[in-house]
């Protein structure tokens, strides 16, 4: 039997809001019903999950540092930090993981600062636009994952 895949949720800045904030935009879902959900999902999949949030940056860059020989996979929801955070980019990149990119809303369908990510290139692909769902997708991606990106 193949190993169990260990995936980490990485939730950033004003998600630990979702449900109270811009329902308009982001819906009507906590964080904690997305991970009630994702860890459904994971059960049904037999892998392991661990969940973090952090509205710091240094905070999320640790995370992610530590995800460097322990974790298989990681979904990052990078929040605001997504159109800027050279930090986030190079500790992804360290930390040669497989990472997918997450959003709610369809950033591309918002403000323009927000069309830029700049986290994009260092992840194996990115979900926006389809609510809560994506973060679902994005675990299906990472258990479906038959290379190793680093090496391509």
């Amino acid at each position: 039997m193949p190993e169990r895949k260990h995936i980490v949720i990485i939730h950033g800045p004003n998600l630990n809001m979702l449900g109270l904030r811009e329902i308009g935009i982001y819906g009507g879902k906590s964080m904690e019903d997305i991970n009630s959900e994702l860890a459904s999902e994971a059960r049904r999949l037999n892998i392991t999950i661990d969940f973090f949030q952090s509205n710091s940056e240094g905070e999320l860059v640790t995370r992610i540092q530590k995800c460097r020989g322990t974790a298989d996979g990681i979904v990052l929801n990078a929040g605001a930090y997504t159109h800027y955070s050279i930090a986030l980019r190079d500790a992804i990149s360290a930390s040669q993981v497989p990472a997918v990119e997450i959003h709610i809303s369809n950033i591309y369908k918002r403000e323009i600062f927000r069309h830029t990510s700049v986290i994009a290139p260092v992840c194996i692909g990115q979900i926006c636009g389809i609510g809560p769902h994506g973060y679902i997708l994005a675990l299906h991606a990472l258990m479906d994952q038959k290379h190793d990106p680093w090496l391509s």
